[in-house]
């Protein structure tokens, strides 16, 4: 059994909450090292730096996720890859189409790993609804994602600038899911994107959405202004009749009311056996599908300004 020396780069909150307790918890990861502007401590790694430079500087580091925000992701990922570090990125993988494409060729040039992490994808009730609506033509899909920016992002104003995704960096979760479940490709038919008055990425979306033969009633429905009880449910019925419904940001699965699933999320587990068996095999896993709905929601999307939003 080999044992993958990794290093984190960018220890905010995601890589606090789901990728240290993850590694951790996988004997074939050892934590080498890890890069963080916001200052470590020697608990953190063997090595702790400030500048990701000196990380990927370290000879006995085999790959590196980088859990920063996606601006500067592609630069660092880059950089990474022509040390011989493979690469995992979290979501969203970077901040440009063209970005993950340079990083899927590099990866290919350099002979490494290059992995797009879609942790929705890594619930089992998410597999269940694949199978079962495999085959299906689909004839409703309602994706209903909403939450509470301010209990999941506090103070991160990043997301809120250009390329940070704004209310996408959840959304594109439930895309992760759709681009998985859907027995055909999903394409973008029309968006309104709502914009707060003081802020350079949007705070809620509704999309109207299509597949390549068919003209069901397809939509999603985003909003980070939601408070109280959170939603992060897809529910969808074929023409056939039979309905499904994913909850709890697609832990659970439901079959014509019927409950067929329901766990505790273990996605970021999920996510490094994968990285485990990818580093194993020397092959890359990209997938760009939840990212091209983004960019195409970004490109034909209507822009709607609405009132200034203080976080």
């Amino acid at each position: 059994m080999t044992t993958h020396k990794i290093g984190i780069i960018g220890l905010g909150k995601i890589a606090q909450d789901q990728h240290l307790p993850a590694i951790r918890a996988n004997p074939n990861f050892e934590l080498l090292a890890v890069s963080s502007t916001r200052g470590l401590t020697d608990h953190d790694a063997q090595y702790t730096f400030r500048d990701y430079r000196d990380l990927l500087g370290l000879k006995d580091v085999e790959a590196v996720s980088i859990c920063t925000p996606p601006q500067v992701r592609h630069q660092i990922a880059r950089e990474a890859l022509l040390a011989g570090k493979s690469v995992l990125l979290e979501k969203p993988p970077a901040a440009t189409l063209s970005e993950l494409e340079d990083l899927r060729h590099l990866g290919e040039k350099q002979g490494k790993t290059v992995f797009t992490t879609w942790h929705a994808q890594y619930n089992k009730a998410v597999g269940e609804a694949k199978k079962a609506l495999a085959g299906w033509s689909i004839k409703r899909l309602q994706v209903t994602w909403k939450e509470d920016v301010r209990h999941w992002h506090p103070g991160q104003q990043w997301i809120w600038e250009a390329g940070g995704f704004g209310v996408f960096d959840p959304g594109i979760n439930a895309l992760s899911i759709v681009t998985r479940i859907m027995p055909e490709p999903v394409f973008i038919k029309t968006a309104d994107l709502e914009f707060p008055a003081n802020k350079d990425a949007p705070i809620a979306a509704t999309l109207q959405l299509q597949t390549g033969h068919a003209d069901g009633d397809l939509q999603a429905v985003f909003d980070w202004r939601q408070t109280g009880p959170q939603t992060w449910d897809i529910e969808v019925e074929t023409e056939a009749g039979f309905a499904l419904k994913l909850s709890h940001g697609g832990s659970c699965l439901e079959i014509d009311g019927r409950l067929v699933v329901q766990e505790e999320p273990a996605e970021y587990q999920g996510i490094y056996r994968r990285f485990d068996a990818l580093l194993t095999l020397g092959r890359s896993e990209v997938d760009d599908a939840p990212f091209r709905l983004v960019a195409d929601a970004f490109m034909i999307g209507r822009r709607v300004q609405v009132e200034a939003f203080e976080d």
